[in-house]
């Protein structure tokens, strides 16, 4: 297995960061799971664009993108899966045990790993913990996942794959690692980017294809709702069958399924939208 390190493509027993990188230290750094099929990454451009944002975010220089799709090329010609993750990390580089930084300059990593098709639907809890929407990391897709470790875990407890989150004013926001969205009346909503929420990758695809409603929705709108989905990069459109102990039988539910069918045929008719 082969992983790009720094400017060209390293083992994966002999690949080395500094134990001094600020990615490590003090989780200052950024990254983008990149869904590839038969050996290409899916709408790679506007990963790389959220790539930039977050960087900019925390005060990174801009990754070269060039470099990143070299990269990305490399990794996935020298182990090629049906279906694989690609990760992206950018960090501040060799630095300080303190929050200040270094001068070396950044680190790049891109790394593969094969990945399986998700199940249709899934199971989600809420938990007691939020998001901070006016946070100085909101919005960025940085390496601090800690929060959403612990989140993941008290899901997993309780037999779900995925941890909901509403944020500081009692808004329904987003899950660990994806965006999620309900049906009233008949129609799709999902939280705005204002609630804190990241802007996903396959939720922008997923509203411009089903023209979903960016809407403020309370958190207890899952009490109510008709459907709820999940949208990420290696979910898709993925159902939701239980929110904590609320059972939605057939799931996916028609607009739900109709949402899985115009993602499948937007995505398959363009490998980077």
């Amino acid at each position: 297995m082969k992983i790009w390190l720094d400017g060209g493509l390293r083992d994966v027993d002999s690949a080395r960061v500094s134990v001094f990188d600020h990615g490590l230290t003090v989780g200052d750094g950024v990254f983008e799971t990149i869904k590839a099929v038969g050996g290409a990454p899916f709408a790679l451009t506007r990963h790389l664009d959220r790539l930039t944002r977050s960087a900019r975010g925390l005060g990174l220089p801009d990754p070269d993108h060039d470099e990143v799709r070299r990269a990305c090329a490399a990794v996935l010609d020298a182990d090629p899966v049906p279906l694989g993750r690609l990760r992206v990390t950018y960090t501040g580089g060799h630095g300080p045990l303190g929050s200040d930084r270094g001068d070396r300059g950044p680190t790049l990593v891109v790394a593969l790993g094969e990945t399986s098709r998700r199940p249709d639907s899934t199971a989600v809890v809420t938990v007691p913990w939020t998001r901070n929407e006016r946070g100085a990391l909101t919005g960025l897709k940085t390496t601090s996942y800690a929060e959403n470790v612990v989140a993941l875990a008290h899901a997993h407890r309780l037999g779900a794959s995925e941890a909901l989150f509403g944020n500081t004013v009692g808004q329904l926001c987003e899950g660990t690692g994806s965006n999620v969205f309900v049906v009233l009346g008949g129609e799709i909503h999902t939280p705005p980017l204002a609630s804190g929420c990241l802007a996903g990758i396959t939720r922008a695809l997923a509203v411009e294809w089903t023209g979903a409603r960016e809407t403020d929705l309370p958190l207890d709108v899952l009490r109510e709702a008709e459907e709820v989905f999940l949208t990420s990069t290696l979910r898709d459109v993925q159902a939701v069958h239980r929110v904590d102990d609320r059972e939605l039988p057939g799931a996916p539910g028609p607009v739900t399924a109709k949402a899985m069918r115009v993602f499948a045929e937007g995505s398959g008719h363009d490998q980077d939208p």
